[in-house]
């Protein structure tokens, strides 16, 4: 993936306003630090990481979350408020893997002062990330597998926060107790996605999206997986791409290909042109998430949900059939 920087990808006028509003967060940091507030306070910069946080933590931390429905991590940039809301936090949890590129540095500058953790970093071994050109994909949490991983690093990350706080209230074991009915429900998630995607005809089980975030989804649930751009939305698509996919779309069948909510769904629509040049017919499928969660307050906003919603609709697009579901999960859905 190229390397960019600010003055490549912004104008001038645009770079010295993002320019000055760093220069302000990070004059911040100077300032005397406010006192800590009783209930730790925990920042996660997206969603997967800050829904599964605030699951873990109950009442025993406040979770903020950066990034809302919508938001492109790979472009993100931090504001001077997200800088203060850093800076006040007790735990700061965040991807890493070249997740959030753009706030690497405001990051850096927090690891001497606040506990921060590279969740995803610290859950997945090398051996089981999976490499993109100089880099590893940063989009661990299309594996359930590997993202209950996840919940056990942010889990310890909790369980250190409050101890460090006097826990007074016995979080440290409230979030153990949560952590373990989370994993559960995770693993039941796992198996259930399995299933239904195993269902789909093998011949025409490729899942064509947008950009390339599903590559652990495909891994972990024994689907090709085709993305129009790489594995960052920095990227373009090129004609060649876009006439590869429609190629390969019409050889093999493929009924339906996917665009995710934080992607201009150009690309993907020019796909389906090509498809229909080469006489082939194809639909859009239902909109999937992938860098970010759906919107708050619904299924979609929280990271089972996510992956209940992004199974399905694959699942049904591309010709299978949808499992019931297992007890813990039909449970968890009648809450909505």
């Amino acid at each position: 993936m190229p390397r960019h920087t600010a003055a490549t990808r912004f104008p001038v006028r645009r770079r010295a306003a993002w320019l000055a509003a760093v220069v302000l967060a990070f004059s911040l940091l100077a300032a005397p630090t406010a006192a800590r507030a009783a209930t730790p306070r925990v920042v996660a910069t997206v969603g997967m990481i800050g829904d599964v946080a605030a699951e873990l933590a109950g009442e025993c931390a406040q979770v903020s979350t950066l990034m809302g429905p919508g938001s492109d991590p790979h472009l993100y940039r931090a504001s001077a408020g997200d800088v203060r809301l850093m800076e006040r936090a007790d735990l700061v949890l965040y991807g890493g893997l070249h997740l959030e590129a753009s706030l690497a540095r405001v990051l850096e500058g927090f690891a001497s002062r606040t506990t921060t953790v590279a969740v995803s970093e610290a859950a997945v071994s090398p051996a089981d990330r999976i490499a993109a050109g100089s880099v590893y994909d940063p989009h661990v949490w299309m594996d359930v597998s590997l993202w209950r991983g996840a919940a056990q690093v942010i889990a310890n990350a909790l369980i250190e926060t409050v101890t460090a706080a006097g826990d007074t209230a016995g979080c440290a074991a409230q979030v153990s107790a949560r952590y373990a009915d989370y994993s559960a429900l995770l693993a039941d998630l796992h198996a259930w996605a399995l299933e239904a995607i195993a269902s789909v005809p093998s011949r025409q089980r490729i899942l064509v999206t947008a950009h390339d975030a599903f590559a652990y989804f495909g891994r972990a649930y024994d689907i090709e997986v085709v993305g129009i751009q790489g594995i960052s939305t920095e990227t373009e698509a090129a004609v060649a791409d876009i006439r590869r996919v429609a190629s390969l779309m019409v050889e093999r069948g493929v009924p339906a290909l996917f665009v995710e909510s934080t992607i201009n769904p150009r690309t993907v629509n020019a796909v389906l042109e090509a498809v229909e040049q080469r006489g082939g017919h194809a639909a859009i499928g239902n909109e999937l998430f992938a860098d970010a969660l759906g919107t708050q307050g619904e299924p979609e906003g929280t990271y089972v949900g996510m992956i209940l919603h992004n199974v399905r609709a694959i699942t049904t697009a591309l010709g299978g059939q949808l499992p019931e579901l297992p007890a813990s999960l039909a449970e968890w859905q009648a809450r909505w």
